[in-house]
């Protein structure tokens, strides 16, 4: 079902799920507002006063976290949109900038971090973008590094995009910035507002993958591997390059073919030479995480696997089954993978790189490798 002949209604669009809409008042007239609103008719809408808080549900937090994934907030950011990834002084960061436009996310992964992160369980979504490209444009005036822009901080890039159209407006920003690039990642196949785009290959468009158990299992309400990998197949005929990233990857029975089965369809799938970059991050979390997740998901299993902490302050597996989990999925990629295409490892120390294969000083010099990736293509 298309409505206004925009909205796609497909099973795959997580926006589907979105049941009613919550709007600040002093944004009942933004332009952004007015388009959501227009795309959207079937659905209430309930003005608040700014700064209000929505009423959703009266049960305890983890019900209401799952009646929140239902309801949308429009309101306006009156903090920054745009700032360096906080990474871990520990561990190996790639200097990642991120775009902050909303919070939460329609999709359900049992391990997400935002379950223990978020002080609210609704879905928030920052309608003001005029002040949002003013901050990114001051941003770029005083600009003296290559930038690696992620807008999937703290939601999905693309769940909501059928209702807000926000990729339109930072593609088109961003298809002349050639000391940038943005990167769009999502578990969704919500791509088609990036169809017809002057994107002037500054975007790349990037999927999470996993092992089809977890896919089935602990990515609720999110794209199939097949339709995925179709998407991004999609992305690249319409000329941008693609991401992947294999985190969290979780232990699991099964797991090496799992993981073995995904690499292969990937390949199998997508070009291998418009791959930009493949990251692999093994499951790290908040110990607050796991009461409510397993409140939740009590049927889930993998977070009453052994852990320890880490130097982040997050539960981690045991050095050597991380080491195992990762080189098992590196020797699969560097089989296949293009010579180009720059894999690494996320927040690991240069330790555990080493021990990996990679070669010395492959750690630290991460973000020139990736910039080095987003340049080649560019």
């Amino acid at each position: 079902m298309v409505i206004n002949g925009n909205y796609n209604r497909q099973p795959s669009d997580p926006a589907r799920h979105i049941r009613k809409i919550f709007l600040e008042e002093s944004c009942r007239d933004l332009a952004l507002t007015r388009q959501i609103l227009a795309r959207a008719p079937h659905l209430p809408v309930e003005i608040i006063p700014d700064r209000a808080l929505p009423q959703i549900d009266a049960g305890p937090y983890p019900r209401s976290l799952t009646a929140g994934k239902q309801h949308l907030l429009l309101c306006r950011n009156r903090g920054s949109f745009f700032k360096p990834c906080p990474g871990t002084r520990e561990y190996c960061c790639c200097d990642y900038q991120v775009l902050n436009i909303g919070m939460n996310c329609p999709m359900d992964c049992v391990y997400c971090i935002l379950q223990a992160y978020l002080n609210n369980p609704w879905i928030s979504f920052f309608v003001n973008t005029d002040d949002l490209l003013a901050e990114l444009s001051q941003a770029f005036a005083r600009q003296n590094d290559f930038w690696r822009i992620g807008t999937g901080e703290f939601t999905d890039s693309l769940a909501l995009d059928s209702l807000t159209g926000l990729s339109k407006i930072l593609v088109e920003f961003m298809k002349d910035k050639s000391s940038a690039v943005l990167e769009l990642k999502t578990k969704s196949v919500s791509i088609a507002n990036l169809e017809h785009l002057d994107h002037g290959g500054r975007t790349i468009v990037a999927w999470s993958l996993n092992s089809p158990a977890v896919m089935a299992n602990e990515e609720l309400k999110t794209a199939s591997l097949e339709e995925r990998l179709a998407a991004a197949v999609q992305c690249a005929a319409w000329g941008y390059r693609l991401a992947f990233h294999f985190d969290p990857i979780i232990y699991h029975p099964g797991w090496r073919e799992g993981y073995a089965a995904t690499i292969d369809k990937l390949f199998t799938t997508v070009p291998a030479d418009k791959i930009a970059w493949i990251s692999l991050g093994a499951l790290r979390f908040l110990p607050a995480l796991r009461p409510t997740a397993l409140t939740r998901f009590p049927g889930s299993k993998f977070f009453h696997e052994e852990f320890i902490m880490g130097l982040d302050g997050k539960y981690r597996y045991f050095r050597s089954l991380r080491v195992e989990l990762y080189q098992h999925l590196l020797h699969l990629l560097r089989q296949r993978a293009n010579p180009a295409t720059c894999i690494y490892l996320c927040m690991e120390s240069e330790e555990i790189w080493h021990e990996c294969g990679f070669a010395p000083g492959q750690a630290k010099n991460l973000p020139r490798a990736l910039d080095a990736a987003a340049v080649a293509g560019g």
